[in-house]
């Protein structure tokens, strides 16, 4: 079966545009059909408490986006003939990227903001929604947020937000339990960067959107925490689950136009002898 593929770039982009742009050309060569990057301002994502005592997380003030980066990473989506898409993580950033993205997605860790929630879904685009870590009855309020918003093209990504996550944790079934529950498109959000997970959620439980993280070199800021997937790994897999060629027709029995050449090699039913008769009155005796 086919499957949606989404490449996402996360913090990996070292704030280069001739990087993020890289990142368009290989997930679009490595068969994903969108590429997805975040947007958040570090004093819009931490509490003041966490950046007065953390210089880890201030840290993460050069893994902005700058906004300056959309249109031009938008264009390049275009003339790859992919989608864009990006991670809001602050109110103003749904606005800011609304001109440019194809959909929104919602990491697991704003699930509970009802607010950045009816923001996404008020623009009418599609919404992608991660569901790691949250209870069910969490996801029950995340989805009734949306749609009451509004939302009509929603899909959820069942994912374990650890990373990198343990295969045995996976837990690959929930994706059937959403779908039976939400009637929504579903799908699976790795962290694993285990060939074996993508394989079985697409082909066992049938995920129409696989969301992975990567990496152009090993050489991002997250590479090193074990999720992140090298384009020749993903490809790997990808490449499974592209569109198959023209090779089922309109189920009309005619002759085919590469074998003309051979009908009159058949052998003749007068006496059972290649070519046909008709073809041997013509034959060439110094040959084809």
């Amino acid at each position: 079966m086919s499957c949606l593929f989404i490449a996402e770039v996360s913090s990996n982009h070292h704030k280069d545009l001739a990087r993020c742009l890289e990142f368009v050309d290989v997930a679009a060569a490595s068969g994903c059909a969108a590429v997805k990057f975040q947007l958040f301002k570090i004093d819009q994502l931490f509490s003041p408490e966490v950046l007065a005592g953390s210089e880890q997380h201030r840290r993460r003030k050069e893994w902005e986006l700058p906004l300056g980066y959309l249109a031009p990473i938008a264009q390049r989506c275009r003339e790859q003939q992919i989608q864009f898409s990006c991670t809001p993580f602050y109110l103003d950033a749904v606005k800011a990227l609304e001109p440019f993205v194809d959909f929104y997605k919602i990491a697991s860790y704003e699930l509970l903001w009802d607010d950045l929630l009816i923001a996404c879904a008020k623009t009418n685009k599609p919404v992608i929604l991660s569901v790691g870590m949250a209870t069910i009855e969490e996801i029950d309020h995340a989805v009734a947020v949306l749609q009451q918003a509004g939302c009509q093209q929603l899909t959820l990504l069942h994912c374990v937000s650890a990373y990198p996550t343990p295969i045995d944790e996976c837990n690959l079934a929930v994706i059937e339990t959403l779908r039976q529950r939400y009637h929504c498109a579903v799908g699976w959000s790795d962290h694993s960067r285990q060939p074996a997970v993508l394989h079985r959620a697409v082909q066992q439980w049938r995920a129409e959107v696989i969301e992975f993280h990567i990496d152009l070199d090993g050489q991002g800021e997250e590479y090193q925490a074990g999720h992140c997937w090298l384009p020749e790994q993903i490809s790997a897999v990808t490449s499974v689950y592209q569109p198959a060629p023209p090779m089922d027709g309109n189920g009309i029995k005619t002759v085919a136009a590469s074998e003309l050449p051979d009908r009159d090699w058949r052998a003749d039913p007068r006496d059972g002898l290649r070519p046909l008769l008709a073809k041997r009155k013509n034959w060439n005796t110094s040959g084809l």
